[in-house]
């Protein structure tokens, strides 16, 4: 994969008593939600506009999901 085809995760995370959308790599948040539920549909959303991955965390920081949307590498059978 070449530099100009890095793709930037799209993060769930905490931000004090809220959910945060954030890009991988930015110190920006992209969205501020109340309900956790409603920051993954936007993450969900975005993930697949970029076709990369959406990677969630607990509220302890520990990752509890992870979809990608994109560049996945074909399986082979073995």
């Amino acid at each position: 994969m070449s530099k100009e085809e890095v793709t930037k995760n799209v993060w769930v995370t905490t931000h004090g008593d809220q959910w945060a959308v954030k890009i991988a790599g930015s110190d920006k948040i992209s969205k501020l939600f109340d309900r956790k539920e409603d920051a993954l549909e936007y993450a969900k959303n975005l993930a697949k506009k970029e076709k990369t991955e959406l990677i969630s965390q607990k509220r302890n920081g520990r990752i509890n999901l992870k979809n990608s949307y994109g560049h996945d590498s074909p399986k082979t059978k073995g």
